[in-house]
């Protein structure tokens, strides 16, 4: 059976509560970061753009003073997850069918949450607005029902879209600015379940579920560029960029080594992968979201919740489980907000 089908009946056993172009070149600068965002209109193009970035400084912020709003791939096993494990809530969201966040990527456009793609309607996007997930009539390019990514970038007014499950879709890429959605340059490796995360403030990906390579590449300006091969055939891990410019690369899946659950924390940072530490619990198939000094990893195998923290010159000091998901979900979406958020 191919993978896509075997993880989608896996996850639909496990999770939650077990029920059931002409390509147009978009011209970057060297400096992409992702953080907030805004959306609103309805229009298909293709355009040439020039973007700019700057580097925004992380603020601290205690674990107790996080709340992360938790959407798995059911939306009504949503809860809001405090930072320090002492609090996890039912949360309500709505949405158009209760599978409408399977498999969907997400990303923040103008501050505001929007999810793309995924098992039920592969061209979607949709913003959450208070506590209701509305779909936008702008669609994406490319059919995205599996393995695709997105990211917040120039200084999170768009979001970059990339890969998807078979074919040259898991090379493409396109750029949503809250509006439209254009063609950017494909990759020139295949990146399906490759994840996509900021290195040097620029996008970047590493490896491929479908083709189990340890290839990693870099977008810039004039398109994507090697970064060092990771030392693992690897898939299904999670990337997140830090303030330093290096790049994290956590959990996933060695096929290297008969597709075995990761628990490697990597680093890649002046043009080298290091394994700097371990997860507690080996996860693949994660969310991460990084808040004040600390990345939350969602894990989907064991549903464990682990809290990477760093000191102020981003530096891992400790690796803690701090609580359980109610619910196992791949990919579940992630978004920082207040205590009583929809609750």
């Amino acid at each position: 059976m191919k993978f896509y089908e075997r993880f989608k009946d896996d996850f639909d056993l496990r999770s939650d509560n077990n029920r059931n172009s002409d390509n147009v070149k978009i011209a970057f600068n060297d400096r992409l970061n992702n953080d907030s965002d805004h959306a609103r209109n309805n229009t298909t193009t293709t355009t040439t753009t020039t973007t700019t970035t700057t580097t925004k400084e992380i603020t601290p912020i205690e674990p107790s003073d996080v709340y992360i709003l938790v959407i798995p791939s059911f939306v009504d096993t949503s809860s809001l997850q405090s930072g320090d494990g002492s609090s996890q809530v039912s949360a309500t969201i709505n949405a158009p069918d209760n599978n409408y966040a399977g498999h969907a990527a997400h990303a923040l456009v103008n501050g505001k949450l929007h999810i793309f793609g995924g098992t039920s309607d592969s061209k979607k996007i949709a913003r959450l607005d208070d506590c209701s997930l509305n779909e936008l009539t702008v669609r994406l390019n490319e059919q995205r029902k599996y393995g695709h990514a997105a990211l917040s970038i120039e200084n999170g007014t768009k979001a970059l879209i990339c890969f998807g499950s078979s074919g040259e879709i898991r090379k493409s890429c396109e750029i949503f600015d809250g509006s439209t959605t254009v063609s950017t340059f494909a990759s020139d490796w295949t990146h399906s379940i490759g994840g996509l995360g900021l290195y040097k403030n620029q996008p970047a990906s590493v490896g491929c579920y479908s083709e189990q390579h340890q290839k990693a590449e870099t977008l810039s300006a004039t398109g994507w560029t090697s970064l060092p091969d990771h030392p693992k055939r690897i898939s299904h891990h999670s990337l997140v960029g830090l303030e330093n410019q290096s790049l994290l690369l956590i959990g996933g899946r060695d096929w290297g080594n008969d597709g075995a659950d990761q628990s490697g924390i990597w680093q890649l940072k002046d043009e080298n992968w290091n394994e700097i530490d371990e997860l507690l619990q080996a996860a693949y198939g994660g969310s991460a979201i990084y808040i004040g000094r600390s990345i939350y990893y969602f894990g989907y195998d064991f549903r464990a919740i682990q809290r990477l923290d760093f000191n102020e010159a981003e530096e891992l000091q400790d690796v803690e489980l701090i609580r359980n998901q109610r619910g196992g979900s791949s990919l579940t979406v992630l978004f920082q907000t207040v205590s009583n958020y929809c609750i």
